[in-house]
């Protein structure tokens, strides 16, 4: 059986054909010319035909080799791309990275840990897409996505997941009686206008039971299955919310909020499938993802 030409061998000819002579090709592969000699000779025996003449002073290749130059180029090509790529997913600055979000931080907290995380990766792509925490759990246990942001998270054996509590805060128009409070308290709560969140959430659930302890009764108005809907309904004037703060913070221009004095932290999920290896770049943006959400955490 004939044996495969070897890398080195096709880089020995490809040089030589490049600079006419076996000095110049030793010199840019940083080996001797005896061995570019050898390399030669060995690709043409395995081969069966001459690869080089001399012309005019000069190695030229031979019509044979002239026909599959073109080929040991591309050939060349793609293993220093192989390499190339290789080494910038070692050094985890390139690869494509799959994120399923809530649809209110694919608009508000995710792209500016999405910038700064690129800045240090120009060769890194991502896909981003937001949906309702069922989809993204679904996406995540079919493998679909690499990482997810979600809440309500309450276990899966496909999942792997990260809890995070984040500080809650009330949110209410400019010009509230609440603004001149240091902190909302539940029972400041009482007879209040309330846009909550979807009555299946375990946030809401929490609520719930601290305004039935205190025997608070808000008027429920609109049942928002995102903070970044309440953050825009109050912004109206609409009523007030218990939320986020890291929602929050991104509307600080348009409304007004306060600490929530309640233990009712928003418990916000990141998650990615348990059966598959993640990548570097995948756990690398994890960390960053986690590290953005350490002022607001509790």
């Amino acid at each position: 059986m004939r044996s495969k030409p070897r890398i080195r061998q096709l880089e020995a000819l490809k040089s030589v054909a490049d600079f006419g002579s076996m000095t110049r090709a030793a010199k840019s592969l940083s080996i001797s010319q005896p061995a570019v000699s050898r390399l030669i000779s060995d690709l043409s025996e395995e081969l069966g035909f001459s690869l080089l003449e001399r012309k005019d002073g000069q190695l030229v290749a031979t019509q044979e080799a002239r026909y599959i130059l073109p080929d040991i180029g591309r050939v060349l090509e793609m293993m220093d791309h192989i390499s190339d790529t290789s080494h910038n997913l070692t050094t985890r600055t390139a690869g494509h990275l799959r994120v399923a979000c809530l649809p209110g931080f694919a608009t508000s907290h995710l792209p500016a840990v999405v910038s700064s995380f690129l800045e240090a990766r120009p060769n890194v792509t991502l896909t981003i897409e937001p949906d309702r925490p069922e989809r993204i759990l679904e996406w995540i246990i079919g493998e679909q996505y690499d990482f997810g942001i979600t809440d309500s998270f309450a276990g899966h054996p496909a999942i792997d997941s990260t809890t995070v509590n984040i500080r809650t805060v009330c949110i209410f128009p400019h010009g509230h009686r609440f603004a001149e409070l240091k902190e909302v308290t539940v029972e400041d709560l009482d007879n209040e206008r309330l846009i909550h969140t979807r009555r299946d959430s375990k946030f809401y659930q929490t609520l719930t039971d601290l305004f039935q302890k205190s025997s608070v009764t808000p008027k429920p108005v609109v049942e928002a299955r995102q903070f970044t809907a309440a953050c825009e309904l109050v912004a109206l004037g609409v009523g007030v919310s218990v939320i986020s703060e890291l929602d929050a913070k991104s509307y600080a221009s348009r409304l007004d909020f306060r600490p929530f004095a309640a233990d009712a932290p928003h418990q916000l999920s990141l998650v990615r499938p348990i059966h598959t290896m993640p990548s570097m770049i995948t756990l690398d943006f994890m960390k960053a993802f986690e590290e953005s959400l350490a002022s607001l955490a509790i």
